[in-house]
């Protein structure tokens, strides 16, 4: 009853006229950016994230949950139009979504989209509802080791899926990104000394690199330069909306329940470290291609292709605010970001958080559930709008997000070294999108690392420098442990895996 009265308050916060407007403000900036070809909801966030400096934290979190989402949706569109998936999670989506549209059923591909990611949405939300609590619980029980062992799984985790997903990346490329991390989060005077590290006689260093700049260097302008080094001199194709947008009985037979698996689906492995929206996506696809009585329609454009995977899509979003919110862990590039929203605020997620600025809490929670119900409004009527935006011209559109990135950044503290690190940090994740190396363990180590650094130093005084506490601890131990399992796999399987053999000339 608690998790109600608490959820009730929220709802109060979030429905204040100026809340409101805040949401709406959100939900169609994170739509229309969202529908931008190559523009996923981290960098959307990213790209925003400098302009609320001013905003009250709630009505500014309950912005960022507007553009999160959102984007969310506004992916589909990029995915079924211009085969063109926006992010990972918009893959499978672009499937069967795209040959819907080539078929001249792109209307009908829009709706189950947008009617799927709104009941996912609204169903991840309820679990997020009362799974945060749980967390929180669950967290109050745990130390200083615990804490420290926790975080350092959480960075083995993401570093190692995101290097090595399907075995084939190198996990080299990953831990050279965490450590690169690691090492951005540690300039600027010592927590415990006060002596100043890495600073090199900087003034504006002292305080530390912001993991704002940073986060908006990495997903904005990397990303741009990326996008417009590799994609930017190409016409893209669009199908064009044919028709209503009015779903037949059949549509609406063959998509609910797709809808509903890929929300029970994506709820659960958006919460877990490194789940992201990639993997239940593909499991929704396999799921929903193993079920359908007509397996031999997906990929020629079963509407169980983009029901299902688009739920998941969305219900991972809020499965991944879970451990954000009650741990403080990112789980997904755009939890990442999200934290680094929050630690620009002054604020750190987690139990305490649930105690000191409840409404805050709450009031972003109840915010989902209202911006939920905006995004349906938004996208079944007005699709035609956000499908005219694709015809942005590409060197307009990424000349847009440079600027508005350099701007944003520069009024943080108006100093011109935070754009000076800006671009620095901009062309460092250029190279690393060009090599390969995967950008969010990167910004997980800047922002992981001074926390991991507080709980080492705690742990080590409780324990008056016994390095044992770490394995003393029955949770401590069990963390690391799994921890390393992630890190050393990748390592054992690449050196069980047979090389290829070079052909080779035998002469006679």
């Amino acid at each position: 009853m608690e998790t109600f009265a608490l959820l009730a308050q929220g709802f109060a916060v979030a429905l204040t006229p100026d809340n409101l407007i805040w949401s709406i403000i959100g939900v169609t900036l994170g739509t229309a950016i969202g529908v931008l070809p190559g523009i996923g909801p981290a960098t959307t966030v990213a790209i925003l994230m400098p302009l609320t400096v001013g905003l009250p934290p709630v009505s500014a979190f309950i912005m960022f949950a507007g553009i999160y989402y959102g984007a969310q949706y506004g992916g589909s569109t990029t995915s079924i139009l211009l085969n063109t998936p926006g992010e990972a999670g918009a893959m499978m989506t672009a499937l069967d979504g795209n040959a819907m549209a080539r078929r001249g059923r792109g209307a009908q591909a829009l709706a189950t989209a947008a009617i799927g990611s709104f009941v996912a949405g609204t169903i991840g939300t309820i679990g997020l509802t009362f799974a945060a609590p749980l967390l929180v619980e669950i967290a109050l029980k745990l130390t200083a080791p615990d804490y420290f062992a926790l975080m350092v799984l959480s960075l083995a985790t993401v570093t190692t899926m995101l290097s090595n997903p399907t075995g084939g990346g190198s996990i080299a490329f990953g831990l050279a990104a965490l450590f690169f991390g690691l090492l951005l989060g540690t300039v600027g005077l010592d927590p415990q000394t006060g002596q100043a590290r890495f600073a090199f006689g900087v003034p504006e260093l002292l305080d530390g690199i912001d993991t704002v700049v940073v986060a908006v260097g990495l997903f904005a302008i990397g990303e741009t330069l990326y996008l417009a080094a590799t994609d930017g001199g190409k016409v893209d194709s669009l199908h064009k909306l044919r028709g209503s947008f009015w779903m037949s009985r059949e549509d609406w037979s063959r998509s609910w329940r797709p809808w509903l698996r890929g929300a029970l689906i994506g709820f659960p492995i958006g919460a877990i470290p490194a789940g992201g929206s990639e993997i239940p996506t593909v499991l929704s696809y396999t799921l929903e291609r193993k079920l359908s009585k007509k397996p031999e329609e997906f990929g020629m454009g079963a509407i169980e292709g983009v029901a299902g995977p688009e739920a998941a899509n969305n219900a991972s979003a809020a499965g991944a605010l879970s451990p954000l919110l009650a741990l403080g862990l990112p789980t997904s590039s755009t939890a990442a970001v999200m934290l680094a929203a929050f630690q620009q605020y002054g604020l750190r997620p987690g139990p305490m958080l649930f105690d000191t600025n409840a409404s805050l809490i709450w009031g972003l929670i109840a915010s989902l559930y209202i911006g939920n119900v905006f995004l349906l409004v938004l996208n079944l009527p007005m699709a035609g709008v956000w499908v005219r935006l694709l015809s942005l011209p590409k060197p307009w559109l990424y000349g847009g997000i440079l600027v508005l990135s350099s701007l944003g950044v520069y009024s943080l503290n108006g100093n011109a070294v935070d754009l000076v690190i800006l671009w620095v940090i901009g062309m460092v994740g250029f190279v690393m999108r060009v090599v390969g190396v995967p950008i969010v363990p990167c910004v997980l180590g800047l922002i992981l690392g001074p926390l991991i650094e507080q709980q080492l130093r705690r742990s080590l005084a409780i324990s008056q420098g016994d390095w044992t506490v770490f394995v003393t601890h029955p949770v401590s131990v069990v963390f690391l442990l799994i921890a390393l399992a992630f890190v050393v796999s990748p390592i054992v399987s690449g050196l069980r895996r047979p090389k290829p053999q070079s052909a080779v000339g035998i002469t006679q």
